[in-house]
C-alpha cells in the first residue's frame, strides 16, 4: 500500500470511532494505529481491509477492469452500483480468486496479498461471498444447512462423530436470530420463500464468520416486506463485518448505505452519498438516465 493511501485511512477510521473507543495508553492519539498486529488476525491498523489499487483484467481485448481502484473500511457497509457490464462481478471474483488481474494490488488488511492466495484459501482467510441466485440444500432442513456450513474439520470421519458444542450451538441460535429465521428452524429448506432462502445463505456465510462479506443483488426477487428485512439485517451487521454490496435498488441502498461507488467501463467513476452520486451529471449520463 501506498504510505499516503495507509494514513489517510488511520485518519478515516479514528473520525469513525466514538471517543471512548478511542481512547489508548497514549491519550487516544493516532498511535494507537502503529501497533503491532495480532497473528493470524487480519491487519487493520492502517484502517483498510480491503484495498485494490489499479487492477487491470481484459478478456479476449474487453477491458471488463480498467485501473480499478477502490479501498473499504473495517466495518464499513460499501453499496457498488453501475450499469451492466461495468465490471462489478469481475471486481468480485478477482477479490475472492476466481479470477487473476492482468495487473495491480489487491489486499486483504495491510498484510494478506489476495493475488497470492486460491479460492479456498481466501474464504478461510475471511471473505465470504453470495451470488445473486441463492444455493442452499434444499433437502435438508434450515437447522442442517447452518450445521453444516459450520467451521469444523470437513473430513469423512470427523464429520460423521461430530456432535454441537455449547459455544457452537449458542452460535448457531445467534445467527438464527439474526437472518429471521428461528421459527423455522425444522423446515426443509426447499420448501423456504426466496428471500428466505436469501438470508439462509447469508446465515450459511455467518457461520463462518467472516471479516468481509461480498453480496450480489441480494434483495433481487424479494417482495417489499422482504427487502425491508434484508436492509435490517444488513444494518444488523454493520460494524461487526465489513460488506460489500452490489445491487439496482436504490431504495434499499438508501436505507443502508453511507458511501456509494459508482463503477463504468471498469473503473470508478464517481463515488459519496447515495445523493451526492444521483446529481453527478456523469453517473446520470452512464447510469440513471433523466
Amino acid at each position: 500500500m501506498t504510505p499516503d493511501l495507509m494514513e489517510e485511512g488511520a485518519r478515516r477510521l479514528s473520525r469513525t470511532m466514538a471517543p471512548e473507543q478511542g481512547k489508548t495508553e497514549s491519550g487516544g492519539r493516532e498511535a494507537g494505529f502503529s501497533r503491532i498486529a495480532v497473528p493470524g488476525e487480519v491487519d487493520v491498523t492502517h484502517g483498510r481491509i480491503l484495498y485494490l489499487e489499479d487492477v487491470h483484467r481484459s478478456f479476449d481485448g474487453f477491458k471488463a477492469i480498467n485501473g480499478l481502484s477502490l479501498d473499504i473500511a473495517p466495518g464499513e457497509l460499501r453499496c457498488i452500483i453501475g450499469p451492466n457490464g461495468a465490471g462489478k462481478t469481475t471486481m468480485m471474483d478477482i477479490i475472492t480468486g476466481k479470477t487473476r488481474p492482468d495487473k495491480g494490488t489487491v489486499f486483504f488488511g495491510s498484510t494478506i496479498d489476495l493475488l497470492r492466495h486460491n479460492e479456498p484459501e481466501i474464504a478461510q482467510l475471511g471473505i465470504g461471498r453470495k451470488f445473486q441466485k441463492p444455493t442452499v440444500f434444499e433437502q435438508l432442513t434450515v437447522f442442517e444447512n447452518l450445521e453444516l456450513a459450520l467451521k469444523t474439520d470437513k473430513r469423512v470421519k470427523p464429520s460423521m462423530l461430530h456432535r454441537l458444542d455449547s459455544a457452537q450451538s449458542d452460535r448457531l441460535a445467534e445467527i438464527l436470530h439474526t437472518i429471521h429465521l428461528a421459527d423455522s428452524v425444522r423446515r426443509m429448506s426447499g420448501n423456504l420463500s426466496h428471500g428466505q432462502k436469501q438470508w439462509l445463505e447469508i446465515g450459511m456465510l455467518l457461520m463462518q464468520d467472516p471479516k468481509l462479506l461480498l453480496l450480489d443483488e441480494p434483495v433481487a426477487g424479494m417482495t417489499d416486506e422482504e427487502t425491508a428485512r434484508t436492509a435490517e439485517l444488513f444494518l444488523t451487521l454493520k460494524g461487526k463485518h465489513s460488506l460489500m454490496v452490489v445491487e439496482h435498488d436504490m431504495s434499499f441502498i438508501r436505507t443502508i448505505s453511507e458511501i456509494v461507488t459508482v463503477l463504468c467501463d471498469g473503473a470508478v467513476l464517481a463515488q459519496g452519498t447515495l445523493d451526492e452520486v444521483q446529481a453527478d451529471e456523469r453517473v446520470i449520463e452512464v447510469y440513471l438516465g433523466r
